[in-house]
């Protein structure tokens, strides 16, 4: 019996000292995972914004949020990779009702 899918949305703050290059790796990364395990409906760049409080001694960061498309167990997997890659500074992965 194949899993069912349901839509997630992920957003997901990277350290502002990483630089463009470095920056757009990663959102490339990130993006590249969700389409590679499901369907990534949109891909919204908020660019840089004050942070509402210092994480790590940092006052901004990058914003990115995903729509995507996915079987249930991939979030656990998207999470563990989110903690492991450094710049990452805070993500969420949220199910979406429909």
């Amino acid at each position: 019996m194949p899993e069912v899918k349901h839509s997630y949305e992920t957003v997901f703050i990277l350290s502002t000292k990483l630089g463009e290059e470095e920056t757009a790796a990663l959102v490339k990364k990130f993006t590249d995972l969700v389409a590679a395990n499901g369907t990534v409906d949109s891909v919204d760049e908020w660019g840089k914004r004050k942070l509402a409080y210092e994480i790590n001694k940092e006052s901004e960061g990058y914003y990115t949020l995903i729509n995507f498309t996915s079987v249930p167990s991939f979030t656990a997997e998207l999470d563990r990779v989110y903690k492991i890659t450094d710049g990452v500074l805070r993500s969420l992965i949220i199910r979406k009702d429909v």
